[in-house]
Parts: C-alpha cells; sequence; structure tokens
C-alpha cells in the first residue's frame, strides 16, 4: 500500500514539476512545495507501534504509557520536521561536463549550495530515468558552503547529450521517513562518435610539404627524443640505447630530425566508400583523428562545410572532433 501511495505522489510531483519546460536553467531554489515527504517501512513500523501502544494504554489507563507513547510521537514529528529541513531550501547549480566518446561515461558536475545556518547530512543524489543504473552518491553540505558532485551516464549516442534528470533524496536522521526533490539541470556533454575497431591504417598519400619543420624530414638533426608509437625503427637511436638498460625502466629514444618533405594526411569525408554507412565513416574518421595525433602527423580535415587545413595539437583535433560529433548528413 505505501508503494502504490509513493509511486502515485512521485508520479504527481513530476508531472506538476516539469509540465512547463525540460530544463531549467541557471540557479535552482528548492522551496518547500519541491519537496516531497513520505514514511519509510521502518517508518510505517514505528506508526503500528505508536498505536499499539496507545491503545495499551488507553485499555489499561496507563498513564507512564500515555507518557511514554505522546513521548515517541513528539519525537516522531521533530525527525520529520529535521527529514524536511534537510533537503528544503536548497539552491542547485549545474557544473561543467567534459566531452566523451560514444560507449563512455560523461560525467556533469552538479553543485549543492547551502545558504543556510545549518549542517546538511546524507544527501543522496542519482540521476534517474529509463535505463539509468541506480547509482547513488553521498553528499554533506556545510552551512554557508557549496560541495560538487559528478554523476555519470552512459553516452550512447554522438552528439549532445542532455543531463539526465536528478533526484535528491534524504532519511536523516532517525531513517523514519523520506524527504525528496527532483531537478533537470540545464546541462549537457559533447559526444563524439566512437572510434572504429580495427581500422584500415592512415591514407598517407598526402600532400608532401617542404618548407617549415617536417615530422618526417631528414635533412637536419635535431637531438634526441623519446620514442612515440609509430616512429621508424630505422630511427631508432642505437648508441644511447645500447647505454641503457630497457628491463630496468630504461625509455626508448629516436632520432629528431628538423627540415625535409612532411606528410600531410588528408582526411575526406567525400574519399571514403560510397557504401558505408554514414555512422560508420564518422568512426574511421574519429579513429584516424585520434591516430594522427599520437603518431605526430600534420592532417588536414573535410567533412560537409568544414575544411580545416593541416595542423596538429589540441585544437585541431578538438575542432575536428567536434564536427564529427554534430554532423548531420
Amino acid at each position: 500500500m505505501l508503494s502504490r501511495i509513493e509511486h502515485a505522489l512521485r508520479r504527481k510531483a513530476s508531472k506538476w514539476l516539469f509540465r512547463l519546460r525540460d530544463s531549467e536553467p541557471g540557479e535552482v531554489f528548492l522551496h518547500q512545495r519541491r519537496v516531497f515527504i513520505m514514511p519509510t517501512h521502518p517508518g510505517m513500523g514505528f506508526c503500528v507501534m505508536l498505536l499499539a501502544l496507545f491503545i495499551a494504554s488507553v485499555n489499561y489507563n496507563l498513564s507512564l504509557g500515555f507518557g511514554l507513547t505522546f513521548l515517541i510521537a513528539a519525537c516522531a514529528l521533530i525527525d520529520m520536521h529535521l527529514t524536511f529541513r534537510n533537503l528544503a531550501h536548497l539552491h542547485l547549480a549545474a557544473g561543467r561536463s567534459t566531452p566523451v566518446f560514444a560507449g563512455e561515461e560523461a560525467r556533469f558536475e552538479l553543485h549543492l549550495i547551502n545558504r543556510r545556518r545549518h549542517d546538511r547530512y546524507a544527501l543522496w543524489v542519482d540521476f534517474v530515468g529509463e535505463g539509468l543504473p541506480e547509482v547513488i552518491h553521498h553528499a554533506d553540505v556545510a552551512a554557508q558552503s557549496t560541495t560538487t558532485i559528478t554523476l555519470s551516464a552512459l553516452a550512447q549516442q554522438r552528439g549532445w547529450m542532455p543531463a539526465p534528470r536528478v533526484r535528491l533524496q534524504t532519511r536523516f536522521p532517525l531513517g523514519l521517513l523520506r524527504a525528496w526533490s527532483y531537478w533537470q539541470p540545464d546541462a549537457r556533454a559533447l559526444v563524439y562518435p566512437q572510434p572504429e575497431q580495427n581500422a584500415p591504417p592512415l591514407p598517407v598519400a598526402g600532400i608532401e610539404a617542404n618548407e617549415g619543420e617536417g615530422g618526417a624530414g631528414e635533412e637536419d638533426f635535431a637531438g634526441i627524443r623519446g620514442y612515440q608509437a609509430g616512429d621508424s625503427l630505422k630511427r631508432l637511436a642505437w648508441r644511447q640505447i645500447a647505454k641503457v638498460d630497457v628491463d630496468l625502466g630504461g625509455a626508448l629514444v629516436t632520432k629528431h630530425f628538423e627540415g625535409g618533405a612532411a606528410t600531410e594526411i588528408a582526411l575526406d569525408f567525400a574519399q571514403l566508400p560510397r557504401l558505408m554507412d554514414v555512422e560508420a565513416k564518422l568512426s574511421r574518421l574519429t579513429r584516424w583523428v585520434i591516430e594522427a595525433e599520437a603518431r605526430g602527423l600534420p592532417y588536414s580535415f573535410h567533412l560537409g562545410g568544414t575544411h580545416l587545413p593541416a595542423a596538429l595539437g589540441p585544437a585541431h583535433r578538438e575542432a575536428c572532433l567536434r564536427a564529427l560529433a554534430l554532423y548531420q548528413p
């Protein structure tokens, strides 16, 4: 019976809170009309015990029984007030979210702001929705302070992923009652396409650039650097490696040259096989962008109306991955 009443109240609260808009921008204030409270299963057992004490006191005319009954009832009323106060009048704000690849966990920062003079203990915060696992995070918020928590949800598709609905609840201090509220933060995370597994090699038939610094140049010896994935075995500095015991943690080193010809790889969506699915093409380009960055090979990028010249670095990588994530055929 309790579960049915709680479920009906939860559905009514959800419809009332979110009938006007899907997300709540800015800072949100949990006023008293947004916080709901119901007895827990131990709380229902406590009510049955209280009723039994009252009936026994009436039947046997026990003054001490009446005193004990009213004392316990007063404790329950105080617990109701403290449970409600522990959640009500809390301020909520959405924080940052970092981009992820499809299939990974998108992480959302949420700020719990307490501008009251009393501390708040044992707040349970989690995401609710279809297909979301119930992973509850516990938080305490001191008086006149802010606590930041990070909730995760599986990113299944590329593009913008809005934050799921947040549920806040507490049973502090005695666990006889549960107060809860819902919040739809105005936050979203950018989801990149999932990199293709076992993708073909990079399209190395690129452009030969004879100016500036070349990653593949062989003209001027510039020094020794640490080994990177994709370096040719011919460039290993064997004299320096012979002085280092690799088994004891020594790192491999390679010769570094400047000048000469540098291979520029052209990553072009239009050059991929026509029979490939659009999402498969985006996954392949994502893998190639990651691999070109790891190998230090300059690459140009062409996708729809996005045309980026050959470059390297985090800014170029993020621009390419963002274009892949938001691409609309």
